[in-house]
């Protein structure tokens, strides 16, 4: 990762801190200003003149207005926050590690669509005729059709190819990189037993494949960040909000 993409995230990393920071802050003033609206009501007792106790009620109503506007503000300053922290974790750039990888173009089997079952030339396809829907961005368990697979690609999403029997600590960390996107397109890790046995992962995108005989992260987000979003359909992120049946 270049060295201006690492002081923009550290920049965006600080601003989320201070935001969250000013949030905690403001929330305790409200607390404060509460307490002193508690204050000015159990103070307000029958044996004050109308005078005072009008004083006294106007004093608690000032107290509450300002700590709801407190409460209001430290909401929105906390809930930025938390928003533009998940979204700089789950940032493309993130995986821009620039590591050197080794991918296959394949050919271009083109790109139709059927609602039948499909044979392929290739066992991990990456082209081809399709089913006229996709999936859902996301980590599986059980492996989905390989026909809506290949739609996915179409749009440009990455699919990463893992054995059914793969270890808990290769699933740890593969379940992390689903939740990348960049703009319509996504990441599904799927099992299949089509993987290699000499390979621990496979890693599509449309016409594109990486083989890896041990997963790198590194490697694998830089194909990511490299290839995602350029299938040849390409769907705006708010009509394609984390994939699914198009």
């Amino acid at each position: 990762m270049d060295h201006s993409n690492m002081q923009n995230m550290q920049q965006g990393t600080d601003l989320t801190t201070i935001l969250l920071y000013i949030g905690l802050i403001i929330a305790i003033l409200a607390i404060g200003g509460y307490v002193f609206a508690a204050r000015a009501h159990k103070e307000n007792t029958s044996s004050l003149k109308k005078a005072e106790k009008q004083a006294l009620r106007k004093k608690q109503k000032t107290w509450l207005l300002i700590s709801h506007a407190l409460v209001i503000i430290a909401i929105c300053s906390v809930g930025t926050s938390l928003i533009q922290r998940y979204s700089s974790q789950n940032s493309i750039e993130r995986l821009n590690y620039n590591a050197p990888i080794q991918v296959v173009t394949d050919k271009d089997y083109g790109r139709g669509h059927d609602d039948g079952t499909l044979t392929y030339e290739m066992k991990i396809p990456t082209s081809g005729t399709h089913s006229p829907h996709d999936l859902k961005f996301g980590f599986y368990k059980e492996k989905p059709p390989t026909e809506k697979l290949v739609h996915n690609l179409e749009h440009g999403d990455i699919i990463i190819h893992y054995h059914p029997d793969a270890p808990q600590t290769l699933l740890d960390q593969l379940e992390p990189l689903t939740h990348f996107k960049k703009a319509g397109a996504g990441i599904l890790a799927v099992p299949d037993t089509a993987v290699p046995s000499d390979q621990e992962v496979v890693v599509t995108a449309w016409t594109k494949t990486m083989q890896l005989a041990k997963f790198d992260e590194k490697s694998v987000g830089t194909f990511i960040y490299q290839n995602i979003n350029k299938g040849p359909e390409q769907i705006p992120p708010e009509v394609r909000q984390g994939g699914g049946t198009m």
